[in-house]
């Protein structure tokens, strides 16, 4: 058990080079993601849930735009700061509507910092919580991800009316 430990030390070493990673607490983090999975499956199959044989085109679909929408608002959003703000230092605007922040701490602390401000990252956890809510409770679960993905529809209609009256003056 020695030998591999140390074997696991010298390539996180290796792979971090002159960069300290938190990859003990990304190590964590994944560990942590398998368990909600299994947890859920667990929880399901102990209910009585039957797994969907498929998922209809119209779910993934408006899961996916709820997905994007939602995980950009835990990760960028200024009204969601609170949530990211133990973990990160603001730094600005990035875009309209969202915050620049930079990850603040060490282990744990950085690793759920990267995660929590990374809207590609958070996707994961958003997508599986869809998902989940479509074996649990698909009703709430559609109706949820509905007004996430018209308030993701509206974003892109804003867009659309500020490029509009620029083009227009």
């Amino acid at each position: 058990m020695t030998s591999i430990v140390h074997t696991v030390s010298e390539e996180e070493r290796e792979y971090e080079g002159d960069a300290s990673r938190p990859t003990g607490s990304y190590v964590v983090t994944l560990a942590a993601y398998g368990a909600c999975v299994a947890a859920l499956g667990a929880l399901a199959r102990r209910r009585g849930r039957p797994l969907p044989e498929s998922v209809s085109p119209w779910d993934l679909a408006l899961v996916s735009a709820s997905t994007h929408k939602l995980s950009r608002l835990i990760a960028k959003d200024p009204v969601a700061s609170p949530l990211r703000f133990p973990f990160t230092r603001f730094k600005g605007a990035s875009a309209p509507a969202e915050l620049h922040e930079e990850v603040r701490g060490k282990g744990a602390r950085h690793a759920i910092g990267e995660l929590i401000t990374c809207p590609f990252c958070v996707a994961q956890w958003v997508a599986t919580a869809h998902v989940a809510g479509l074996v649990f409770a698909p009703r709430a679960t559609r109706l949820g991800a509905a007004t996430m993905t018209a308030v993701g529809l509206s974003d892109w209609l804003q867009f659309g009316y500020a490029w509009l009256q620029q083009r227009a003056q």
